[in-house]
């Protein structure tokens, strides 16, 4: 049985990393769930606060040993690129997945672990429940997050995501290996021009 669920865990962690490209309606048009947590300078970030602005979404934890370093690193490669080419209407947000763990003061340890271009554009959330991050990445980006019940580790997705202003999940994209940065920033500039 033990076997049979980590297959299926992979299968599903494989299946949440998948990138994938082309016409936005046809990836994904997922509503995320209303959310109102804390960010890394302890200061409420809501689905509310996001209307209007671009955001790439994903999921990480501070002591994860796998994923989440090349996770972070690409996205803030991804930031890096956003800046070089003037892109400044968008927001990266990061949902912990161990938010007993995650204080806002470890988000924001994490996050100075790595080289980014504005760090005002990130939110780094926590201030809820295990169950309650495992429903909303469920329930939003048909993700999973699940405790791995043999290491202090969290089984989770690996996929950035394309929010639009309205708070609608466009496209997701692999965020671990063969990211495909230039098409995400794009696609980002993109749907900032058609909102405007």
């Amino acid at each position: 049985m033990k076997k049979l669920l980590a297959i299926i865990s992979i299968s599903l962690l494989v299946l949440a990393g998948c990138g994938s490209s082309g016409n936005f309606e046809a990836q994904t048009n997922w509503k995320v769930q209303d959310f109102n947590d804390v960010n890394q300078h302890n200061k409420k970030v809501s689905l509310e606060d996001l209307k209007g602005t671009v955001w790439l979404a994903t999921f990480i934890f501070t002591s994860c040993t796998s994923v989440c370093p090349p996770m972070t690193f690409n996205m803030s490669e991804i930031q890096q690129m956003l800046q070089d080419k003037g892109i400044e209407d968008y927001k990266i947000v990061a949902f912990s997945v161990d938010p007993e763990v995650d204080t806002p003061q470890k988000l924001q340890e994490y996050l100075a672990n790595y080289d980014v271009a504005d760090e005002s554009k990130w939110e780094l959330l926590t201030g809820y429940k295990q169950d309650e991050i495992a429903s909303f990445a469920e329930k939003s980006f048909k993700t999973l997050v699940k405790d791995d019940p043999n290491s202090n580790q969290v089984i989770h997705g690996t996929s950035f995501y394309l929010v639009d202003q309205n708070g609608i999940v466009v496209k997701n994209y692999s965020g671990v290996s063969d990211v495909p940065k230039e098409e995400i920033v794009m696609d980002v500039e993109s749907l900032i021009k058609d909102g405007k």
